[in-house]
């Protein structure tokens, strides 16, 4: 049986990063070995991506102005300046610089 890859763009994210440094710490204290570190990371990819998935349903909205964009690896990155966003709900909020990263839902060769 063929096992899925995911993306590890939210390794990026607050609570990847503190995986990674608690991880770090096991390891540096002999507690883990690096082979199960890295299975404990693919099940975070794993895990987070199909959350997200499955629980996020609210949508957003944002208006701003591109700064640069680039597409490399079936990966989409936009930098966007003075955002603002609406979310369903209505409320709005505004950021001064933005960061998208949009990856492909699908791995080549999925169906």
């Amino acid at each position: 049986m063929a096992t899925q890859q995911y993306y590890e763009l939210y390794r990026g994210s607050s609570i990847g990063e503190a995986l990674i440094d608690t991880i770090d710490d096991l390891i540096n204290d002999g507690r883990i070995e690096p082979q199960l570190a890295m299975k404990i990371l693919s099940n975070f990819d794993r895990a987070i991506a199909e959350t997200l998935a499955e629980k996020v349903k609210s949508r957003l909205t944002f208006k701003g102005h591109l700064e640069t964009y680039r597409f490399c690896d079936d990966v989409w990155t936009f930098l966007v300046k003075d955002v603002k966003f609406k979310s369903d709900g209505g409320q709005e909020f505004h950021a001064d610089k933005v960061k998208i990263v949009s990856c492909n839902s699908k791995k080549p060769g999925e169906a």
